[in-house]
């Protein structure tokens, strides 16, 4: 049984929050992006987070420093656009391994210092595998449904250059997340397979999908049932649901899952539902109270937050999480 399942029988590991919530308060400005390394670069780079992990590595590692600070088990690297297809805006795809690399090296450098500490409390680094800027389902172009912006073969090729990189960067398992497209997903995975073979090794993977809107579908159109037959073929450490709804418009889709699964859930909502200025105003108390109802109703062995949480809002879900016990892990998932 690997160190994490392991963790996963004995409690409810708590993931981190939002990472570009947090370097928003940093107000980086076009130069701080840019960095001495790329002081002459020829685009405009600001908004290019990833970048951060080469530019501002101390600003990185200081928001995985105080996610573990506020309670949590499992850190995401800086990776959500470490694809050459989400870097090709920048221009950068030349640097998707060195970015997924050292974003990797940094979170696990962290979590290390962090299990040091307190050896009974081991921490985790998740390799933040993001759905890509583009869609391999549905056509751009309304007056060309046939039309495909990306083809499944682009995306598994650019899935397994950012899957290297992370794994060469010492992750303990593959997150693939806010997946709107389960083809682009289907991309990923079998990408990450092609590397299991290659390597001849186990590699941990969480699939992570978004529901959308009130309709309780992907954006590609798949009911969370759906969602989930359609990946579960494969042996997953865990599937559940992140980003776009908050806590509790999440709830009966968990529950969809939970009862269905043979994988732990994960659930890492929004801190609510954005206002008129893209702001969320969802205060930690409020979302922890939300998401109280997961852990009563045995949904959830991992839990945190996405799109506007902070460490406060952590912190008060990891204070919650550890008055409950953990959905029982399933029997398959012991062995690995």
């Amino acid at each position: 049984m690997s160190l994490l399942i392991r963790e996963l029988t004995k409690r409810i590991l708590v993931l981190d929050g939002a990472m570009g919530t947090m370097l928003q308060r940093y107000n980086f400005t076009e130069e701080d992006f840019r960095g001495e390394r790329f002081r002459d670069f020829h685009k405009p780079v600001k908004g290019n987070n990833d970048l951060l992990s080469i530019t501002q590595p101390q600003a990185i590692a200081e928001v995985h420093r105080k996610y573990f600070e506020a309670g949590a088990d499992i850190v995401e690297t800086n990776t959500f656009s470490g694809t050459t297809i989400a870097m090709s805006d920048y221009d950068m795809e030349e640097l998707v391994y060195e970015l997924n690399f050292e974003s990797a090296k940094i979170a696990r450098r962290v979590a290390d210092e962090f299990s040091k500490k307190q050896p009974e409390k081991p921490r985790f680094v998740a390799g933040a595998i993001g759905p890509t800027n583009k869609t391999a389902s549905l056509s751009p172009d309304v007056n060309d449904p046939g039309f495909r912006a990306v083809s499944f073969d682009e995306l598994r090729i650019a899935y397994k250059q950012q899957a290297t990189a992370l794994l060469d960067g010492g992750v303990d398992v593959l997150l693939v997340e806010t997946i709107f497209d389960t083809l682009n997903a289907k991309a990923a995975l079998f990408a990450i397979e092609e590397l299991r073979e290659e390597r001849k090794t186990d590699i941990p993977i969480m699939v992570s999908g978004t529901i959308t809107d009130a309709s309780g579908r992907t954006l590609s159109g798949q009911t969370a049932e759906a969602f989930f037959i359609s990946v579960s073929h494969l042996p997953l450490v865990s599937i559940g649901f992140n980003c776009a709804l908050g806590a509790k418009q999440l709830t009966p889709h968990l529950e969809v899952i939970a009862h269905r699964t043979d994988f732990a859930v994960s659930a890492y909502p929004n801190a609510g539902l954005p206002n008129a200025f893209g702001e969320y105003d969802e205060t930690p108390e409020q979302m922890a109270a939300q998401i109280r109802e997961y852990l009563e109703k045995d949904l959830v062995n991992i839990v945190g937050g996405c799109c506007g949480t902070t460490p406060d809002h952590i912190k008060a879900i990891a204070e919650l999480a550890a008055q409950y016990k953990p959905r029982p892990i399933p029997k398959n998932l012991q062995s690995v």
